[in-house]
């Protein structure tokens, strides 16, 4: 049987039965004695039983209003619990926010970014998953993580992208004599093609910044003499730290290994070849209340970042 019971004739029969009194009940709830009793016989006929039992002495609930208002009182509760959950939970600043990102922003620019935002907001906690930037879209498209952050623009029709950081690409050499003459020049192209090098895998937002500032420089990544491809940015720096060959990453990525002299680092004179790092999140969901905080506090960092 589907009956249709109104929230708000539910709570005029629980004041009811409580209060013993039609009027008791309009009082409480703020509203007319003639509102009340009609929220009671609309609930009596969707039931069709008798729930309230009236004298001229006195009122109160049928066997079957004792029945119902067990329940009643419970949908009630529940209803209020929920309203106090979601008041607590928007207002405490209290949770996990779940991330998936790509190795550059995961390594060198989250850290900063979340302790500044837990500087602000200590009992906010992090889960963070580090994969190739086509897997953090595929996460925040079937919605396992609320926000994301890669090197590369995905197809994706559910997904939505922000612009969040943007970060020069450099040419990484060993710090040897033979690249040491190379210093304080931009790096010759024709040079280029004679290298080995060590490659982020064909996934990565790394692989495919590196894959277009190598086409507008005139050179097809497939024709380069690549010795090993490998998911970390990491273990890239040190391959090529031990003279395996050189490589294409973000400058903030370089900037460790550089400042201690076991690589060196050449920048590319033209503007263009930057990586450019994203924020994504689903288009049709609605991030949590402190996923949003994060998001925009995420865009801000990134503005004020820019105007620097």
């Amino acid at each position: 049987m589907d009956i249709d019971m109104d929230i708000k004739e539910l709570e005029a029969f629980v004041y009811v039965v409580e209060n013993c009194s039609f009027s008791r009940a309009a009082e409480l709830l703020h509203l007319t004695q003639p509102t009340i009793s009609s929220h009671v016989s609309a609930l009596e006929r969707k039931l069709n039983i008798k729930l309230i039992v009236r004298t001229t002495k006195e009122t109160y609930p049928s066997d079957a209003g004792k029945l119902l208002y067990k329940y009643a009182k419970e949908i009630l509760q529940v209803r209020e619990n929920a309203a106090i959950a979601l008041r607590n939970f928007s207002q405490e600043m209290k949770g996990t926010i779940s991330i998936a990102a790509s190795t550059v922003p995961s390594q060198y620019y989250l850290p900063h970014l979340l302790q500044d935002f837990r500087a602000r907001y200590p009992d906010i906690t992090f889960n963070i998953q580090m994969e190739d930037s086509p897997k953090v879209v595929e996460l925040v498209a079937t919605r396992s993580v609320e926000i994301g952050f890669c090197g590369t623009m995905v197809a994706s029709h559910k997904c939505v992208y922000q612009d969040f950081a943007s970060d020069p690409m450099v040419l990484i050499t060993p710090n040897t004599e033979k690249y040491q003459a190379f210093a304080g020049k931009p790096f010759p192209i024709e040079q280029l093609k004679e290298e080995t090098f060590i490659s982020r895998e064909k996934g990565s937002g790394t692989y495919q910044a590196g894959k277009e500032l190598l086409s507008e420089l005139g050179i097809d990544i497939a024709q380069l003499r690549t010795a090993v491809e490998i998911r970390s940015t990491e273990s890239v720096k040190q391959m090529v730290s031990e003279g395996l060959g050189v490589g294409l990453i973000a400058q903030s990525a370089a900037q460790d290994y550089v400042q201690f002299g076991k690589l060196l680092s050449f920048p590319f004179p033209d503007s263009r070849f930057r990586r450019q790092l994203y924020i994504v999140k689903h288009k049709n969901s609605i991030l949590s209340p402190i996923a949003q905080v994060f998001y925009d506090y995420a865009r801000k960092a990134k503005d004020k970042a820019s105007a620097k």
